[in-house]
């Protein structure tokens, strides 16, 4: 655990790797932080490297997204804004969606809160659609492979992700005969962590149990809070990397 002190103030704790790359993110943005520098994404990635995220990157740009995920984790301990960090990683995970259409998602999901799943009826699903939106994959690996109905499919989307990927979004749910309103689909105000509050109150209000349920994010504090408050008589899956 790091604690952060910056100008002998004391701001919290993070976990974070213990690798050069996540030395040097928490390193330029407690340095930014303390000289009052303005906050924004281009701190931790010169200019061309910004540029060059707008396309496919080799490996899925992973390096690039846990270095964005920790500069938002940074921000939401020091309270700076970090919506073009934001920004920045949906159209990373959207770019690396599109070029890889057969991504497989039933490989990647992972019993999280028991060693062997239980004998369970009835399925359940909570899609941060902002954090991962591979339409395809969504329905062939899970929504019509579990027969999932749609008043089992809770889905959250901040207003920047909505005017960015909206129309996108639509025209590949259309193949599927669906829209965002076809769900429990909820838009989101503005500010941090919204959406993902959003969908962990409606798992909450269910009070499922003996149930299996489906998170689709790759957003790992998000795992955290509902692998916190899972009842054990339910099956937990979570969407691994």
């Amino acid at each position: 655990m790091q604690k952060i002190i910056i100008n002998q103030k004391f701001y919290g704790s993070l976990e974070i790797d213990n690798t050069e790359d996540a030395r040097r993110v928490f390193s330029k943005v407690k340095s930014a932080f303390g000289t009052q520098k303005k906050m924004e994404i281009g701190l931790i990635f010169p200019s061309y490297k910004l540029k060059a995220l707008e396309s496919y990157q080799k490996g899925g740009s992973r390096q690039e997204l846990e270095d964005i995920e920790l500069y938002i984790e940074l921000g939401k301990i020091l309270r700076f804004d970090t919506q073009d960090a934001q920004k920045l990683k949906n159209s990373i995970e959207l770019t690396n969606d599109i070029a890889h259409n057969h991504y497989n998602i039933s490989k990647r999901l992972t019993l999280i809160n028991k060693p062997h799943p239980t004998k369970n009826s009835g399925y359940y699903l909570f899609w941060d659609i902002e954090n991962f939106s591979n339409i395809g994959s969504m329905f062939n690996d899970v929504i019509e492979k579990y027969d999932i109905p749609d008043n089992h499919i809770y889905v959250a989307a901040n207003p920047d992700s909505l005017y960015l990927f909206r129309k996108e979004w639509e025209a590949e749910l259309y193949d599927y005969k669906k829209t965002l309103n076809s769900f429990n689909f909820t838009k989101c105000d503005h500010g941090k962590n919204v959406a993902d509050d959003i969908l962990l109150a409606n798992f909450e209000t269910l009070m499922l149990h003996n149930t299996n349920v489906y998170l689709m994010t790759f957003d790992r504090e998000l795992k955290d809070r509902f692998t916190a408050l899972i009842h054990p008589t339910n099956n937990l899956y979570i969407l691994e990397k």
